[in-house]
């Protein structure tokens, strides 16, 4: 029996994306600057962090729709950050990608079947071929395929999400990026919708990437965690770990803020409140990019960038820190 690990799915290595600077001569701004992650089949990664950590970049480039300044992106073992159009076409099947507004990401002018059917016709099915694949997918997310014919306006946020979330399986993805796919909706549609999506998951062995900022919700869906500051991961591992005892003191922060279901628990648990705002990605601090919104920080953090290592001998999870698992110092932090 051999015991090397199965090849994953997708696996990201060392992703860059630096966007030209605003004014001629300006620094470049690091969107995302050296991620690496992987994505098992049938897995779902959350990925994790503050607005303009990177986290959604990161998934516009996975998907091609933005081109990586560099790095890697493998899937089932291919390299397909490079390829052209013509060569990305056939793979373009196997990854989709559902957006976070979903009536903004639906064409306006076209009807629902049209929408959905469109990834098909694009990939060389016939009208009618696709306009019945399409009411399958309708009945497969909980719309009615009778409504078929109606606008994306006529629909509410939550069934507008439903139809680009079948838009997204028209041509039977392995992968699905789902981009922050409920923070537009109200929370009761948001948990109809994580429901569905866990439901699909089982029925057609989906892998997600899915991102996000509600912690809440990550913990309900996601196998692994990946947590991002400034264009790089901090902290990944396995949800219940990550959850259960965060190594990297941002991750501590993020999940202190977390509300408890336990009201007796909430009013006397310690909030770890960060100082300042993050700095900006084109003129990201040396050394390590939190250390002047962190607590621990000592000498070596303001001159040498850590690095992903585990956190224990044998454990499944990586912090890029110099001084992990720590409690936080409230001078700094606030408690």
């Amino acid at each position: 029996m051999n015991g090397t690990a199965p090849q994953p799915l997708l696996s990201v290595r060392d992703l860059r994306m630096h966007f030209p600077g605003r004014r001629a001569r300006s620094a470049p701004v690091r969107a995302v600057d050296g991620v690496s992650f992987d994505v098992a089949a049938g897995e779902t990664l959350g990925l994790v962090g503050e607005s303009g950590c990177g986290k959604s970049t990161t998934g516009r480039m996975i998907v091609r729709l933005l081109e990586p300044t560099s790095g890697t992106i493998a899937y089932e073992g291919q390299d397909i950050s490079r390829l052209s159009r013509r060569e990305l076409r056939p793979v373009r099947k196997d990854l989709q990608m559902v957006f976070q507004d979903p009536h903004s990401s639906l064409n306006p002018r076209q009807t629902v079947a049209r929408v959905i059917a469109d990834p098909l016709l694009a990939h060389g099915s016939s009208e009618s071929a696709a306009r019945t694949r399409a009411a399958e997918l309708m009945d497969l997310v909980g719309l009615i395929p009778e409504h078929m014919d109606r606008y994306p306006h006529e629909f509410s946020g939550g069934q507008a999400q439903r139809i680009g979330i079948a838009r997204a399986l028209a041509l039977d993805p392995k992968l699905v990026v789902a981009d922050e796919p409920v923070s537009a909706l109200d929370v009761s549609v948001q948990a109809q919708i994580v429901n569905l999506m866990e439901r699909l998951q089982k029925e057609l062995g989906l892998a997600y990437l899915f991102i996000a900022h509600d912690l809440s919700v990550v913990k309900r869906v996601c196998d692994r965690v990946a947590v991002m500051y400034l264009g790089r991961v901090v902290e990944i591992g396995a949800k219940e770990r990550v959850y259960a005892a965060p190594a990297h003191p941002y991750t501590q922060a993020l999940l202190s803020a977390v509300p408890l279901p336990d009201p007796a628990a909430e009013r006397t648990r310690e909030r770890i409140t960060l100082l300042g705002d993050p700095p900006s990605p084109a003129a990201p601090p040396p050394g390590c990019a939190f250390h002047p919104r962190c607590g621990r920080a000592q000498a070596v953090c303001r001159t040498e960038a850590p690095v992903l290592r585990a956190v224990a001998t044998g454990e499944r999870r990586e912090v890029a820190c110099h001084f992990p698992g720590a409690e936080p110092a409230a001078s700094r932090m606030g408690g």
